[in-house]
């Protein structure tokens, strides 16, 4: 039995080698797993389900093939993707769950999450979080014509990039500590796993007076990165771009 964890893949059409590191996972490791959980930042950005790009086509269509092999697909929507709905996870085969789920993984009550809601000391963007999930914003904006939905994006993506040049603060850009404890003790778990801060890794801790872990993903920039887990424990794995 084996379960594999992806998240921050930020697929686009530009840049064609991490779709390339991505498919050949699908094709070679993922029908291997029982499960697979892809926990936000799946693509670079989502303007809504009626996108009809080639691209994200394609995309639905690899994972959708990989689903019926017998691989269940589970989609925890990121920063980058929140407006991806059902209409697409139907067409990927993909289950989408709430912004914070707990599973049973081997035993072991796990929480899974995307990860940008533990950065409250970002309170720029938790800000802008909190408006872009609310059922009003995301109303107004998939009426929006699709080209202005694009245009919207863009900027966004350069906003964002222009926050990163600016080198915000890592305790800023990071996890508050106290909110993982908090999510961690909000559902009587010891085991946390998300992306979004690009930093893989397994952080010990303490909650509900015992020892916890929250294992990190990686993204997928410069190689694949991907969490698999299995009944005798976990590895945090990388795939070389080729």
């Amino acid at each position: 039995m084996l379960t594999y964890f992806i998240a921050d893949l930020h697929l686009t059409q530009e840049r064609e080698d991490i779709t390339d590191c991505f498919l050949s996972f699908l094709r070679n490791e993922a029908p291997k797993a029982e499960k697979l959980y892809i926990l936000g930042d799946f693509f670079e950005f989502w303007v809504g389900d009626d996108d009809d790009d080639e691209f994200v086509l394609n995309i639905a269509r690899q994972l959708k093939t990989l689903s019926e092999k017998g691989t269940e697909l589970f989609f925890i929507v990121g920063n980058r993707d929140f407006l991806l709905g059902k209409k697409y996870a139907n067409k990927a085969g993909m289950t989408l769950l709430p912004d914070i789920q707990v599973i049973d993984l081997y035993g072991k009550k796990t929480v899974i999450m995307h990860g940008d809601s533990l950065c409250t000391n970002d309170l720029e963007y938790m800000k802008f979080r909190k408006k872009s999930r609310s059922w009003w914003w995301q109303t107004i904006v998939r009426c929006l014509p699709l080209s202005t939905r694009k245009k919207m994006a863009r900027n966004y993506r350069a906003k964002v990039a222009l926050r990163a040049e600016n080198h915000k603060p890592q305790e800023i850009m990071d996890v508050t500590p106290t909110e993982v404890v908090k999510t961690l003790e909000e559902f009587d778990s010891q085991l946390m796993i998300h992306g979004h801060t690009h930093r893989p890794n397994v952080h010990q801790l303490d909650a509900n007076g015992k020892a916890a872990k929250r294992i990190v993903l990686g993204d997928w920039y410069e190689q694949g990165s991907y969490l698999k887990v299995t009944e005798d424990g976990f590895e945090l794995l990388n795939s070389s771009f080729k």
